[in-house]
């Protein structure tokens, strides 16, 4: 069944760098679009990075120049490198299609960031 598996969150002072991982069951990362997300307690879910079927990238702009998003096709693994964060990066990450509803969330995974 389609399960997309986050890991790599933390606690990083500002500044400091985590790489997240994405493992994906069922969806062939290299043919789809798969995107990071972000929330918040209190707050709307956001998309803040995206890998396209043809390995073009898109990111938020409140990210852009410090977030990477990529993918390991023989793995089948998408990844988030995050440097320079603040904190209000602080929130849970997931990994899901880019247009995936209330389909095939995970647990997500934790990314605090302190001053």
């Amino acid at each position: 069944q389609v399960q997309f598996v986050e890991s790599g969150g933390g606690l990083v002072q500002a500044g400091g760098s985590l790489r997240l991982s994405c493992e994906v069951s069922d969806v062939t990362v290299s043919i789809n679009r798969i995107g990071w997300f972000r929330q918040a307690p209190g707050n709307q879910r956001e998309l803040v990075a995206l890998i396209t079927a043809s390995g073009g990238t898109n990111y938020a702009n409140s990210v852009k120049g410090r977030f990477t998003i990529s993918r390991d096709n023989a793995k089948n693994t998408v990844y988030l490198q995050m440097n320079n964060l603040k904190p209000e990066d602080t929130a849970t990450y997931y990994c899901n299609l880019e247009i995936s509803g209330d389909r095939n969330w995970g647990q997500g995974t934790q990314v605090t960031v302190s001053t």
